[in-house]
């Protein structure tokens, strides 16, 4: 039997995710508000939540202090190379470890997942002499590799395993039937079953790669070739201080992918994820 809430339940609902909401939604608000507000204005007290004379000074200051074009662009390729890169690698590897019975399976599968408990920081430097050797340093090539191959590769690898584990074993014993081989069955049959499990891994990898920071400042070093929140650190005075509201602006600028990705993703987002048994 369903329940259906009185009004007064519903107000009271609404209110308190209302509420809750605030935590989350201020720092954006504060963020984008601030970037349209001289500097002396958002440090002003008492803190006002609207500028009181808005303008867009800071977000020309973005482009002309910062190649600031060419690093948005750098962070875009960059993010759906690596997107795509993690989609088929992720998406055969799963469906081999849920589909294909072979010798070893489950101790190899557990040895990917340990790649998960091994943080970034601990392979920074044997990577960084590995592709120093191999004349990759300053270059986007590691930024690519190592997210392909990497840690969340092995995490969408998981996810697409998991959704291939629950679908029907009839659905490929009838694709057989029909004279279908394998690579087939998973090309026309369980890839296109599975776009919830990849648009989840599709926003977990390109947010990964759009917010990574500590692999750019190890590998880059040529401003043209900067990532974007490499980028927004350098937004600074004479004296090292930030330039708050060019940075913010810059900060707003940034957020505008991540947010267009999720609000257009979110129901494939959510219903992947419950297909894939994560919580």
């Amino acid at each position: 039997m369903s329940h259906k809430l009185s009004p007064r339940a519903k107000i009271l609902l609404y209110g308190v995710l209302l509420v809750l909401c605030v935590p989350f939604v201020f720092p954006t608000w504060w963020m984008v508000t601030s970037s349209l507000k001289p500097v002396s204005d958002i440090f002003a007290y008492p803190p006002s939540l609207l500028p009181g004379h808005p303008g867009l000074g800071a977000y020309g200051k973005v482009f002309e202090l910062q190649p600031f074009a060419r690093q948005y662009f750098n962070s875009m390729y960059i993010a759906v190379v690596v997107t795509l890169g993690t989609l088929a690698v992720s998406s055969l590897a799963g469906y081999a470890f849920a589909r294909i019975r072979f010798r070893g399976q489950n101790v190899l599968f557990l040895v990917v997942l340990i790649g998960l408990l091994i943080p970034s920081e601990v392979t920074i430097v044997p990577l960084f002499q590995m592709f120093n050797k191999w004349g990759m340093i300053d270059t986007h090539l590691p930024l690519i590799l190592v997210p392909v191959l990497g840690a969340p590769s092995v995490l969408a690898t998981f996810i697409m395993r998991q959704f291939f584990i629950a679908l029907p074993a009839e659905l490929e014993e009838a694709a057989r039937m029909d004279g279908l081989g394998r690579f087939a069955i998973f090309l026309k049959i369980a890839l296109p079953l599975a776009r919830p499990a990849l648009a989840a891994v599709a926003i977990f990898t390109f947010l990964n790669s759009w917010n990574l920071y500590l692999e750019p400042i190890v590998y880059l070093s040529t401003p043209e070739k900067f990532t974007l929140p490499q980028a927004l650190t350098l937004y600074v005075d004479t004296y090292g201080g930030p330039i708050w509201n060019v940075q913010l602006a810059a900060a707003s600028l940034t957020a505008i992918p991540v947010l267009t990705v999720f609000v257009l993703a979110q129901r494939q987002f959510i219903e992947g994820l419950a297909h894939t048994g994560l919580k």
